[in-house]
């Protein structure tokens, strides 16, 4: 391994001894570090670049996640005398999430390791400061922004790429709360979907300072947010359905 790789995997330890109950301040540092670090995965089936590799799979809470230490150190600790492959966070992050499998760290260190859930390996994978850091608090908006809903509404109706809008208020374990404009599309073509930020453009002037605004597709499958949304709220605006109240 080459120095940086080596450095990198030190950093994903030191950050993951500073990780307490309620410190999501240190667990955001163990992310960053988590995508540029080092991970020794443990291979239940085959060899590395092998057709029928296979990494080691354990459920917690009824959650899949895939085992992997931190080290060679702590490959040797671990007592693991089967294959194994040196990836990268980031890599790794890409391969589980989209399967909803978390990774977890260590399990054989005393207390059991830490373990990462795919939510946040989808993080990892598409950038850390793209996405809210979990877990979220999310609940209906309690804000009055009449004149934004009005104005948002009003463009959305001649939008045709947009079915139907719905909201929350999401407040993130690190970082500022702000409000998640859901978005359910008829049409994801670039065409469209430059329409939709043409809309949101001209109705985010109406919005308070200080206030924070996002858009979440509502179609995305892995997103917390739009799995809120979509189970626990109803639309504000549906072009389908009877007249908006805001």
């Amino acid at each position: 391994m080459s120095a940086s790789g080596t450095a990198a995997a030190g950093q994903v330890e030191h950050m993951l001894r500073q990780v307490s109950p309620g410190r999501y301040d240190s667990y955001e540092s163990l992310l960053h570090a988590l995508a540029e670090g080092r991970l020794w995965m443990l291979l239940w089936h085959g060899r590395p670049g092998s057709a029928d590799a296979q990494y080691g799979g354990m459920e917690v809470d009824g959650l899949g996640y895939a085992p992997c230490v931190t080290s060679p150190q702590e490959l040797a600790a671990s007592g693991w005398n089967r294959a194994y492959e040196v990836v990268t966070g980031r890599d790794i992050a890409r391969a589980l999430y989209p399967d909803r499998w978390g990774l977890w760290l260590n399990p054989h260190a005393p207390g059991g390791g830490l373990g990462i859930p795919w939510a946040d390996l989808r993080r990892v994978a598409t950038g850390l400061d793209r996405m809210p850091a979990g877990p979220l608090r999310l609940s209906e908006p309690t804000l009055e922004l009449p004149q934004f809903y009005g104005l948002l509404t009003q463009h959305a109706h001649r939008t045709p790429a947009v079915r139907a809008l719905r909201r929350c208020w999401v407040q993130p374990a690190v970082g500022s709360p702000y409000l998640a404009v859901g978005l359910d599309l008829y049409d994801t073509s670039p065409q469209a979907l430059e329409s939709v930020r043409e809309m949101m453009r001209q109705s985010v002037s109406a919005v308070p300072e200080g206030v924070p605004v996002c858009t979440v597709a509502l179609a995305d499958e892995h997103d917390p947010v739009a799995m809120w949304l979509r189970t626990q709220t109803r639309s504000f605006y549906d072009r389908e359905g009877p007249a908006p109240a805001y």
